[in-house]
């Protein structure tokens, strides 16, 4: 007996079929959003990965002749992402000691479950030849330097095929929320989008976590994102006067600014460290002013910096020998959780799910 292939009419049928299944299918797919409580960490394992930076001691010096570094970043891909559903992402930046594992890692492992793609820069990892300890580290490796590593971040992930270049949020802990706050200057946002390639792509957003509020700008033009700036009020190391001065510098500047001080949280109370308990240093006499030719200017003493002795010298005049209370407070963090994912939803414009 003869085989004859699937009627006309059926294979119209499956035809339809199979097209309803696939967009059902594409529909089905979870788009990224924030959930409340984000989720448990999970055991999703970073890509360590090479991303070609620079090392500028000061922001003057943002240029190709600023020595090379190959910067060390662990990227955290969006779950649920590809080249046809783009993600955002976030660039996520330490503090003075470096790399938290309870804190950095934390975060990006929870961000990619939530469909948000998320990078862990280890500025000072990629520099060890320059400095290994705490001091040196704070005297050699500057904010530029960590800056140098997340603008090349974000032009890493913009050639990502899973991510949207155009959504990218940079979010700083202390020395790194320092560095996400001269991210927002625009000037300093053109010379690396110049050095990286980056066209008109700029970070979308920027968290600063309790950074001290210590630099100025004679010009204060940003990009124009939103700025998010937290601290909690028993955080002895945050000047509250000074940054909410700073907040209005960035608002005259063209940004959108938010300031939240959390009631009786401390410095660092998303790290591993538990507290309260007197660390560190205060930096509260220290202001540096950042001159329209982007030269870094000690007001206190009036000279510029431009190396690492001059550095040690502003230091050594402006940080005072009193401590600063550090500690982890979960509940200060599940309100933090939902004050940043508020502010981003709103700046990548996701929803947020219960």
């Amino acid at each position: 007996m003869a085989q004859h292939g699937p009627a006309p009419r059926f294979r119209r049928s499956a035809a339809l079929a199979a097209a309803v299944l696939l967009g059902l299918l594409s529909a089905a797919r979870a788009e990224p959003a924030f959930t409340d409580p984000w989720p448990a960490i999970g055991d999703a394992a970073g890509r360590i990965v090479t991303v070609p930076s620079h090392s500028p001691f000061v922001p003057s010096e943002i240029g190709p002749d600023a020595p090379a570094t190959a910067a060390h970043v662990t990227y955290y891909p969006p779950v649920g992402a590809d080249a046809g559903h783009k993600a955002p992402a976030v660039v996520l930046l330490h503090g003075a000691a470096g790399v938290d594992d309870n804190r950095e890692p934390t975060y990006a492992r929870q961000l990619a479950a939530m469909g948000i793609g998320a990078a862990v820069v280890d500025v000072f990892g990629a520099r060890r030849d320059i400095a290994t300890s705490f001091t040196d580290r704070v005297i050699r490796i500057t904010e530029t330097m960590a800056l140098a590593d997340a603008y090349a971040t974000l032009a890493w992930l913009k050639a990502r095929p899973e991510i949207n270049g155009g959504r990218v949020a940079v979010w700083g802990f202390s020395y790194g929320a320092m560095a996400s706050i001269v991210a927002t200057n625009a000037a300093i946002a053109d010379r690396f989008a110049a050095l990286y390639k980056l066209d008109d792509t700029r970070f979308a957003a920027h968290i600063a976590f309790y950074g001290p509020c210590v630099i100025g700008f004679e010009e204060p033009r940003t990009t124009g994102a939103p700025v998010l700036m937290a601290w909690g009020d028993r955080d002895a190391i945050m000047d509250p006067a000074r940054c909410q001065a700073s907040a209005a510098t960035l608002r005259q500047g063209g940004s959108r600014v938010q300031t939240i001080v959390y009631p009786g949280a401390v410095h660092q109370w998303d790290g591993s460290r538990a507290g309260p308990r007197p660390i560190g240093r205060l930096l509260n006499d220290c202001d540096f002013q950042v001159e329209r030719d982007l030269t870094v200017r000690d007001g206190n003493l009036g000279i510029a910096m431009g190396g690492s002795f001059t550095r040690k010298l502003i230091l050594a005049n402006c940080v005072g020998g009193d401590p600063y209370l550090i500690g982890r407070d979960d509940a200060v963090r599940a309100k933090s959780d939902r004050d940043v994912a508020a502010f981003l939803s709103a700046a990548f414009g996701l929803a947020q799910r219960s």
